[in-house]
């Protein structure tokens, strides 16, 4: 779905005055985040976050969405320090879903397009410090424009090792698992996958975050939704069936380093059975 050079302009005109409208004292410090004084094995290993809660919070301070969504970006910059300096090697964020193209085409348009403009700002400073950017979703829908950006970041941070940030970007857990499906049963079709050879670990194979060398193929130990509500919306089906769910009313804008300390020693409090007992 490309969005028109029209609502395109628009946009990037909101999106410049969102990003200048946010005040100093709203961005996140530059100081490290203080240690989580956690155990090794305390510490989940991928947290996969629904942010939830930018519109809510701008129009609680009679602003337009557009405000909140940079102000969250915000957040996702300091929930990355966090992993950075607490030793969490993959971070997975729900940015857009394929649901949300069902929104008014100018939020549309101008979330796509600062997507765009944050990976550009971001990513010489993640290839400095060491984060791995990948994308997750249906992203051949995406504008052209955002689709080189992407293929360009991934590339510049593709040698990164200490975290790996992932953005989910057009993605349905559903879809995921449908094209997953359809791709086993067209091996099958063809004779080169017998039935008995379904399993679990093929199916995850087959599923886009298993995709690729250095992916997030490791399951989500923690999952957190911010705002509220209290459901998935089609987030990581498949691969969040053991994570730790972890649910909060603070807003996505107001979830700093404080209030991921917070998840994360809720998770280190969890006794993780797997279904066994």
């Amino acid at each position: 779905m490309q969005q028109s050079a029209v609502e395109l302009e628009a946009c990037s005109s909101g999106l410049n005055g969102a990003a200048n409208a946010v005040p100093a004292a709203a961005r996140p410090s530059s100081d490290e985040p203080e240690p989580l004084d956690l155990l090794p094995g305390q510490i989940p290993q991928h947290v996969a976050v629904i942010m939830d809660g930018n519109r809510r919070w701008a129009a609680d301070r009679n602003r337009d969405a557009a405000y909140g969504h940079e102000r969250g970006v915000h957040s996702l910059r300091s929930a990355v320090r966090c992993c950075l300096a607490w030793g969490i090697p993959h971070l997975t964020a729900y940015a857009f879903s394929t649901e949300n193209w069902h929104r008014g085409p100018r939020e549309v348009a101008f979330l796509l397009s600062l997507i765009e403009h944050v990976i550009q700002r971001e990513v010489d400073a993640m290839v400095a410090t060491g984060v791995r950017l990948r994308f997750l979703g249906n992203t051949r829908a995406l504008p052209l424009s955002l689709q080189q950006r992407i293929t360009k970041a991934e590339h510049q941070t593709g040698r990164n090792s200490k975290v790996t940030l992932t953005i989910a970007i057009n993605y349905s857990g559903r879809q995921d698992l449908t094209a997953a499906v359809a791709r086993i049963a067209r091996l099958a079709a063809e004779s080169k996958l017998h039935p008995s050879e379904v399993t679990e670990d093929l199916v995850a194979s087959h599923l886009s975050t298993s995709s690729g060398p250095g992916c997030a193929s490791r399951d989500p130990d923690l999952l957190i939704r911010t705002s509220g509500e209290q459901r998935l919306s089609n987030f990581l089906l498949w691969e969040a069936a053991y994570a730790e769910l972890y649910f909060t009313d603070v807003c996505w804008p107001d979830f700093g380093e404080h209030e991921f300390r917070v998840a994360v020693h809720a998770y280190a409090r969890r006794d993780r059975r797997f279904g066994m007992r």
